[in-house]
Formats: structure tokens, C-alpha cells, sequence
């Protein structure tokens, strides 16, 4: 089996375009993205409840908002992990912000604002309370999505800083 690593000049190695499953598209879609949807769709129907409970019927409009706002992302990202597993081209982003993004040459940063917000539903939920609001079934949801989300991103990492070392062997 042939190496990732390659001569370039001399002594020093280099390792070819990354290939790896960590970075895959696909693995990126249903690990990190397909969550990331859930959270907002959970947190859609947190509001949703929370507009009876605290009398706020804007509430149930912004859960709706989130709800299909997220069900978009997550048939984007189902999209992309399809192409990716089929070797197709990426024709679209992971999200619907990132296309956005992609119209004006930054799509990495509106996907950086994607995870933004995400992340900062995940705090409001736990925050506020309303994580209570979820019946068991979603809750199981919540549970899993959290657990996929941290260990993916941590595999990402990790596997970042190994070819970071393999690449400048720092």
C-alpha cells in the first residue's frame, strides 16, 4: 500500500490532497451538519411550546421560521453527502447561509456564521430552560446530535493537527 506521504524535494515530505474520511464532505454533512439541523429544529419547536407557555405567540412564528430554515440545511446537507458518496461534483453548500456565502465569494464565512448560530441555539435552549420543553423522543434527538456533533468535531481536529504535524513535523 502506497503512503499518503510523498518525496517532493530532497528529504522533506508532503502529503497529497487530503482524501480522508474525517474530511469528506459526506462525513461532514451527516456528522456535523445533520445535527447542527436537528438543534435548529428542536430548538423550532422549543419556541413554538414556549409561545403557549409564556403567552409570546410571536414565539410561534420564529419556531416556525427555524423549522424550515433547518429542514432546507438539512436537504442540503443530505444533497452534499449524496454527491459526495456518488463522486459527483459539489454543486451546492452545506447550508443555506454558505450558498448564500458562495454568491459572494465568502462561503466558508457564512458557514462560520452558520456554526455561530447554531452553537449560540445550543446555549439559548440550555440557558433559558427550555431544553425541558423537548419529550423524550426529541430529547433522545438532542442527546444524539450532541454527541455525534462533539466527537466529529473532535475527530476533525484531531485529524487536522496530525497532518498539520505529518505536513510541517513540527
Amino acid at each position: 500500500m502506497e503512503s499518503d506521504l510523498e518525496e517532493s524535494s530532497g528529504k522533506e515530505k508532503s502529503l497529497k490532497p487530503d482524501p480522508s474520511f474525517f474530511t469528506r464532505p459526506a462525513f461532514l454533512s451527516l456528522t456535523i451538519g445533520v445535527p447542527f439541523c436537528l438543534f435548529k429544529i428542536l430548538f423550532g419547536i422549543q419556541f413554538i411550546r414556549a409561545s403557549g407557555i409564556h403567552n409570546q405567540p410571536l414565539f410561534i412564528y420564529l419556531g416556525w421560521i427555524l423549522i424550515i430554515w433547518a429542514g432546507a440545511d438539512l436537504l442540503m446537507n443530505l444533497t452534499r453527502a449524496g454527491y459526495d458518496i456518488c463522486n459527483l461534483d459539489d454543486k451546492i453548500e452545506f447550508c443555506t447561509l454558505a450558498q448564500l456565502g458562495k454568491i459572494l465569494d465568502v462561503s466558508t464565512i457564512f458557514l462560520a456564521f452558520d456554526t455561530l448560530i447554531t452553537f449560540s441555539i445550543i446555549c439559548l435552549a440550555l440557558w433559558s430552560g427550555w431544553i425541558i420543553y423537548l419529550n423524550q423522543t426529541e430529547a433522545i434527538l438532542w442527546y444524539s446530535a450532541t454527541t455525534l456533533n462533539l466527537i466529529s468535531l473532535s475527530l476533525v481536529s484531531l485529524w487536522t493537527e496530525i497532518k498539520r504535524k505529518l505536513n510541517y513535523g513540527d
